[in-house]
């Protein structure tokens, strides 16, 4: 149990060691910063091209401070358009979200019948999207339905706008797919808040979150679990007819669904019947052993 108790403390402070790592050594590059390495009378295709370098290399900093500067010294060049497009990716790949999708609405808005437009609303749904990312997830696994989703919400809008306006864009189809997995990350996080919502004895409120789950997340693997957490809710409501109904419609469509047993009834320390005590919980007046709140998870154990 203590084991159980500090991985999660030891876990945290590997995160912070690393971080004061990496920033140490961020500190100790900043000041060998290099300069893009473009003569001062350089000519537009000359800096373009010395970008192209940098992009090609992926040094991303100075790719970014190249195109900056073209832009700069020629804003009506014939290479204006396309540096800003790929400033938007350079910024992008320089792990600068902000900065992407900045760039991004600039382009939008001073060129918003440009042909490549569609590229600009496809990589301000990207930055959003990998907006939470940083180095170390390599180290500290992290699940993301766990974390803030207004990044995610923003992610699914960009996407949408851009199918909206550009269905036949090349970067449809990678759209669609992430804006798969992004609904069924925020249907994810739905049921972590119902499961927090058990832990705290809110169970109105959980119910009502495996309610949103069920008619908002249509087609996501979260509405088993929208399903158990709604008959669990009711269970503890008293509400035993919407309980039911709710073991019923799981039972129907989610036959295997672990809070079922084998005869389709739902399996649980709270049940329809009432708190299920251990002998040892009984004996000693509820001070020990006590029932685990509900939290339901029904995702596959990697």
């Amino acid at each position: 149990m203590l084991a159980r108790r500090c991985r999660p403390l030891l876990v945290s402070r590997l995160k912070y060691i690393l971080i004061l790592i990496f920033s140490a050594a961020l500190v100790g590059c900043a000041g060998n910063d290099e300069e893009p390495d473009i003569a001062a009378d350089a000519g537009e295709q000359q800096m373009y091209e010395e970008a192209q370098r940098y992009l090609r290399g992926e040094n991303y900093d100075l790719a970014v401070r190249s195109l900056q500067l073209l832009e700069s010294r020629y804003p009506f060049g014939k290479y204006a358009e396309q540096a800003q497009l790929e400033l938007i990716y350079a910024h992008y790949n320089a792990y600068e979200h902000e900065a992407a999708v900045e760039a991004a609405d600039r382009f939008i808005r001073l060129h918003p019948q440009h042909p490549n437009v569609d590229y600009a609303y496809y990589m301000k749904g990207l930055a959003a999207y990998t907006a939470n990312e940083d180095i170390f997830q390599r180290f500290v696994p992290t699940d993301h339905t766990k974390r803030d989703t207004s990044h995610a919400k923003e992610a699914f809008a960009e996407f949408s706008q851009l199918l909206a306006r550009y269905p036949d864009s090349p970067y449809a189809a990678d759209a669609k797919a992430r804006m798969v997995s992004l609904r069924n990350l925020l249907a994810r996080h739905e049921i972590n808040v119902a499961n927090y919502y058990f832990r705290r004895g809110a169970y109105l409120a959980a119910a009502n979150r495996g309610r949103y789950v069920v008619e908002n997340f249509q087609r996501t693997p979260a509405v088993a679990d929208g399903l158990a957490v709604m008959a669990q809710g009711y269970i503890l409501l008293g509400m035993d007819d919407l309980a039911r109904d709710s073991i019923d419609t799981l039972a129907m469509n989610y036959p295997e669904h672990p809070s079922l047993n084998e005869n389709g009834e739902f399996v649980s320390v709270y049940t329809l019947d009432g708190l299920q005590r251990s002998w040892i919980n009984r004996a000693s007046f509820g001070l020990f052993d006590p029932p685990q709140p509900p939290q339901f998870d029904n995702r596959p154990k990697l």
